[in-house]
């Protein structure tokens, strides 16, 4: 990731199946007051946050100021430099019955591949998981930088076929297979067939 890089994540229809619904856009006012409070446990200035998660400060300023649309790899760097999981940028205040619907839900776009994650429910004090809708389609594969320490991922395919697992170690899977490794590690995802989704459980030991 480098500073002058685009951080406009693509349509929000982009890549979804013909006749799937439109996921809902994730509100800026949630992921700035999110990067606000986060910075401020930390202590450390804009400046500093932004040289830590390799992006641009005017990128991080926008953000704060709810007037930028960051993509899964934007959050994802700015999540490990503040050492908190990705969904405490994304959580919205939980209601006591929670029901998310088939393409609604809180979504991220990557920028650099065809994939889609919706935050179903993140982990509450003491229990430390994330529980992720994930959407996907052939053509890059969507890399990811180690997380957090400690980070476990667990994923079952719904749909369609899936190449994932650490980089040095991908495993192919169908529809019905689960799957377990350390998300602490560089690891990717790539679909093998249109419209393949996965939930993915993110464990934070």
């Amino acid at each position: 990731m480098t500073p002058d890089r685009a951080d406009e994540s693509v349509g929000a229809g982009e890549g979804q199946a013909a006749g799937a619904p439109t996921p809902s856009r994730l509100p800026r006012e949630w992921v700035a007051a999110a990067l606000r409070r986060e910075r401020a446990k930390v202590g450390i200035s804009l400046s500093e946050l932004a040289k830590r998660a390799g992006i641009a400060k005017s990128t991080l300023s926008q953000l704060e100021a709810a007037t930028g649309n960051p993509g899964i790899e934007t959050l994802w760097a700015l999540a490990v430099a503040l050492g908190v999981p990705f969904s405490v940028l994304v959580e919205s205040p939980a209601p006591a019955v929670t029901v998310i619907r088939a393409g609604e839900g809180p979504t991220v776009e990557a920028e650099q591949a065809s994939y889609t994650g919706t935050l179903l429910s993140s982990g509450p004090a003491g229990v430390r998981r994330d529980i992720y809708r994930i959407t996907v389609d052939p053509g890059s594969a969507r890399e990811s930088d180690a997380h957090i320490p400690g980070t476990v991922e667990h994923l079952i395919v719904s749909t369609g076929r899936l190449l994932a697992g650490p980089s040095d170690a991908t495993v192919e899977l169908s529809a019905g297979d689960y799957m377990s490794y350390r998300g602490d590690v560089p690891h990717l995802y790539e679909a093998l067939d249109p419209g393949t989704t996965f939930v993915l459980v993110m464990q934070h030991n």
